[in-house]
């Protein structure tokens, strides 16, 4: 049985399923909900963190988006992350459109893209963005997914809301739905139907279980669109602590807690983060914004059991929150600024920005990304304890970057460099390295010293270096290695 899409209000009369108008004729030019969903075919080029010099390697996807206003097509991240080209195919179409992405937000996987020539788009329905569906209630996807060309329905349930991680970034994690509809490679960026509007952005599934897909819902969505309303994106927000749930009875008592299920431990507090100066460890959390927290570290919105975190979640930079505290024992409340957290992206995937090196005498050093971690196996004791405390015992305040030495190209003043790749700069020449700029400035400094000696954690012995033979050094393997200049220290 073929199932029509409500039209939303406001859109052009006509049959959204082409049924036959008076005297049999199909009204032909009345758009359609199905009109407005649109494949994205995107051409992307990776870049290389293993060879930091290289281009990288190219290759292609699909996936889907749809029109929410004039111009302006919403689509998941991933799907236009690294992109060198993108075409817009209209439904039933052949023709190719180019777009350029207006505003990307890696954190919560979502993007912005527009078409150069927006004429093909006119006349088409701009779908409205609704608010939370409720449990057990029918959601359809539409998009293009992979088993053909065509436009694709899939109906589901919503089995779920809940705070996840996204996998795109990570390292984030925010509000989702899950539904027990497909969402397969190419769904990505769709929309989620219920009724006349969308609730809800297609774009991840759990491969260890069957129809469970996930949709960004609309707090994520409006949140994305008024961070971009001033030209540009601006991320999310922490709070900047870490709690720890309070079920235990005999805990609670030991704190001095009644049995009344409130209230969270605070365990820890990121130095220069928001709540720095406010709160404190053994703190016990009892509200945030009037919210009572349960022992789980839940709170109430609207009528949804959801994680503290996500009134947060829904504010921005410089607006305030006010935090319900005990101290022993004393009940106390503070308000505090949200500011980004401080910290480097060895958290997050990168994506769109050339690999950052530096090359000196077949020496590759590179500042320590989740990219780089992934390209190199970097998974040694020392750099998974510098990325366990980077926060929380602020190495970003003297250390903005972390350098490591990842490659040691061959030749016969490295021959007997191989055992320390893979190794955390600490110094070079005595003086503490903070980050890749800096680095560059001592190893390429104009008074070369007789010797570049360079330092690393927790390693006994330093590496020697004759300053006199690196640039002979240099200039054989770029040429061998094709690499194109000695360092690449971002724009």
């Amino acid at each position: 049985m073929w199932a029509c899409w409500p039209l939303p209000s406001g859109s052009p009369t006509g049959s959204p399923c082409g049924d036959s108008g008076p005297g049999g004729k199909k009204p032909a030019q009345a758009a359609t909900l199905f009109d407005s969903v649109l494949r994205i075919e995107v051409a992307t080029q990776n870049p290389d963190y293993g060879t930091p010099w290289n281009a990288g390697g190219f290759s292609g996807g699909n996936g889907t988006g749809f029109l929410i206003g004039p111009n302006q097509i919403l689509t998941n991240a991933h799907v236009v992350s690294n992109a060198r080209r993108i075409l817009v195919t209209q439904r039933n179409s052949a023709r190719k459109l180019p777009a350029t992405i207006q505003h990307i937000a890696h954190d919560c996987d979502l993007a912005l893209i527009s078409l150069d020539d927006p004429a093909p788009l006119e006349g088409l329905i701009h779908l409205p963005i609704g608010g939370m569906p409720e449990l057990d209630s029918e959601v359809r996807a539409i998009g293009y997914p992979v088993g053909g060309d065509r436009l694709s329905v899939t109906r589901g349930i919503v089995s779920r809301i809940d705070f996840r991680p996204y996998s795109h970034s990570r390292s984030d994690s925010h509000l989702i739905i899950q539904v027990d509809a497909a969402i397969n490679p190419g769904n990505s960026g769709g929309p989620a139907i219920q009724g006349d509007k969308v609730i809800g952005v297609a774009f991840q599934g759990l491969t260890q279980a069957d129809n469970t897909g996930y949709i960004i819902p609309t707090p994520v969505i409006n949140r994305f669109l008024t961070d971009i309303e001033d030209g540009r994106y601006d991320k999310y927000m922490d709070l900047g602590l870490t709690s720890f749930p309070l079920f235990n009875p005999a805990m609670r008592k030991a704190l001095g807690l009644p049995d009344d299920d409130r209230g969270v431990l605070v365990t820890g507090i990121i130095p220069d983060g928001p709540c720095d100066g406010f709160m404190q460890e053994n703190d016990i959390l009892l509200a945030i914004d009037g919210n009572p927290i349960d022992s789980a570290g839940n709170i109430t919105v609207d009528g949804e059991t959801l994680v503290l975190h996500e009134i947060v979640e829904r504010k921005f930079a410089k607006d305030t929150v006010k935090l319900d505290f005990l101290r022993d024992g004393s009940r106390q409340s503070a308000e505090i600024i949200l500011k980004p957290l401080p910290g480097a992206p060895i958290f997050t995937v990168i994506y769109g920005e050339r690999p950052e090196y530096i090359f000196y005498g077949g020496l590759v050093i590179q500042p320590l990304t989740l990219n780089a971690m992934s390209a190199h196996r970097l998974t040694g004791v020392t750099i998974r304890h510098l990325t366990t405390n980077y926060l929380n015992k602020a190495i970003f305040r003297e250390r903005p970057e972390i350098l490591v030495l990842t490659r040691v190209e061959s030749d016969e003043l490295t021959a007997n460099m191989g055992g320390f790749t893979d190794s955390v700069i600490n110094t070079i020449n005595g003086e503490k390295v903070r980050d890749l700029k800096h680095a560059y400035e001592l190893l390429y400094e104009k008074e070369q010293p007789e010797f570049t000696v360079i330092e690393f954690e927790n390693m006994g012995r330093p590496l020697v270096i004759p300053s006199a033979k690196v640039e002979a050094v240099n200039q054989r393997l770029m040429k061998t290695n094709n690499i194109p200049s000695n360092h690449y220290l971002g724009e």
